[in-house]
């Protein structure tokens, strides 16, 4: 299986990236891992990403793309890849058109989780997070449930803020959704509900191009 996700913020992508990287047994690949990585790791690429970050800039498509296309020629990719959070925009989702012509392996679907913007601001601004660890925890937690570190809402989660991110996501993010539907690999479910009930969804629209 060879799927991208996309979806605003808020929309529950990193969760359920890992359940169905879990049951269609491929790697989980995001861009936030892969920069992490490649910083860590001082290579050419990372350096000159951590030059942006370090300038509190995002880093490059150009930067983005290189990085991402090495990752997708590692051995465990060979037999499909989870991407989420990449291609963020029109431009990276040719450049992933023309990696996959090349290796002959086409995408088998682009997996978008639909919800409403006011439900993601409750989702997202009701979110504390742990000062510790950095994992999220339900709203009226008083302590994270991973390690009982000190629990506080992050600057992006604040109501004001999802709303710029959104707006943003709809100006750079949201023309990807007729790029693909356009290709004939778009498929939409509802990310409203249980995270079970969201998974289910997920995998039965997937069942139906494979």
């Amino acid at each position: 299986m060879r799927l991208v996700l996309v979806g605003p913020p808020g929309a529950g992508k990193g969760t359920q990236a890992a359940f169905l990287s879990a049951h269609y047994s491929i790697p989980h690949i995001s861009t936030g891992d892969i920069f992490r990585a490649n910083m860590k790791a001082g290579t050419p690429l990372g350096l000159e990403a951590k030059a942006f970050v370090d300038r509190g800039e995002l880093v490059s498509d150009e930067i983005t793309n290189a990085m991402v296309r090495a990752r997708l020629e590692e051995s465990d990719a060979e037999n499909g890849f989870l991407l989420d959070g990449w291609p963020r925009n029109v431009s990276q989702a040719e450049v992933l058109r023309a990696i996959m012509a090349e290796k002959k392996t086409p995408l088998n679907a682009v997996l978008e989780f639909s919800i409403p913007s006011e439900e993601i601001i409750a989702r997202l601004s009701s979110r504390m997070t742990c000062r510790e660890c950095g994992k999220p925890a339900e709203a009226g937690s008083t302590n994270c449930p991973s390690d009982g570190g000190e629990l506080y809402q992050r600057e992006d989660d604040k109501a004001e803020v999802i709303a710029r991110r959104l707006a943003v996501y709809e100006e750079q993010t949201a023309p990807i959704i007729h790029f693909y539907r356009t290709e004939g690999l778009l498929i939409t479910v509802s990310a409203v509900g249980e995270v079970s009930e969201i998974t289910h969804r997920a995998i039965d629209a997937l069942s139906r191009v494979q």
